[in-house]
């Protein structure tokens, strides 16, 4: 069966963003799922150390925010990008040239929760990455209205059971000692941790508030394949004070590519 050639035309039709100050410059649907702010705070999870031990996962990197994120800020990093979208996968690999990190960055077009062959003809291994990072669909299918752009919906929901794939790839992609981290909503915490449970031990939560005395928004769950140390509670992470500016640590992240506070990160 002949394979249908990508539509270029998604390039000329997607915005351009700005990320990092003006670091990184990157094109998404206008339409369809864009990464933003949890995007920028999972990378900034990463300190440029860690990035530059070895090849930097990013699972489900739509058009690329997370790892190019971290290849902006992490000079030494090498970080590779699996999308399932094949129009996501062409903003990603748009994207990695536009800001000329082809040495440095590539994207594998492949299901996550079927055959990994393109992950192999790529020469890619199990048990490769020292660092293995993820940002889910955050909605379970059938529990919000589906998007009306076929390419939002896919980005926006998954299958109940989905998350369960996703900790199982990461996990099987993970070096024995490799760290993974996950950015979700913070009400899907009870199911993060039930999905890790058995894969990876030194649980770290990092719980993401938009401001102060608020409820929490996110989380960012962390493991290390193999391990039995017991699980800790990072200090609250605090986007914006009380004029709705953002802290001047989390305007170093968002504006200045740096990395999340020791305390907070991985």
């Amino acid at each position: 069966m002949k394979v249908s050639e990508p539509d270029l035309s998604i390039i000329e039709t997607a915005s351009e963003d700005i990320f990092l100050g003006d670091a990184l410059m990157v094109r998404q649907p206008r339409n369809g799922y864009r990464a933003g702010t949890d995007a920028v705070l999972l990378a900034a999870w990463i300190n440029p150390e860690a990035a530059g031990k070895g090849p930097v996962l990013d699972v489900g990197s739509g058009v690329g925010v997370v790892g190019l994120c971290v290849a902006a800020r992490c000079p030494n990093a090498r970080v590779l990008l699996v999308e399932r979208e094949p129009d996501l996968a062409v903003l990603a690999r748009h994207n990695v040239e536009r800001n000329g990190l082809e040495m440095r960055v590539s994207v594998v077009e492949a299901d996550i929760a079927r055959s990994s062959d393109a992950l192999f003809r790529s020469g890619i291994a199990s048990e490769t990455f020292p660092i293995v990072l993820a940002n889910p669909p955050y909605h379970e299918e059938g529990r919000s209205t589906a998007a009306p752009s076929p390419l939002k919906a896919a980005a926006h929901q998954m299958a109940p059971d989905a998350l369960d794939t996703w900790a199982r790839f990461m996990n099987r992609m993970a070096l024995p000692g490799g760290r993974v981290a996950m950015i979700h909503k913070a009400e899907a915490l009870p199911r993060i941790l039930s999905v890790f449970e058995g894969r990876f031990g030194g649980i770290n939560i990092l719980p993401i508030y938009a401001r102060a005395g608020a409820p929490a928004i996110r989380v960012i769950v962390s493991g290390i394949k193999g391990s039995r140390a017991p699980m800790s509670i990072k200090p609250a992470l605090v986007l914006h004070g009380p004029e709705q500016a953002f802290l001047p640590e989390i305007e170093a992240v968002f504006r200045h590519g740096a990395a999340l506070p020791a305390r907070f990160g991985g």
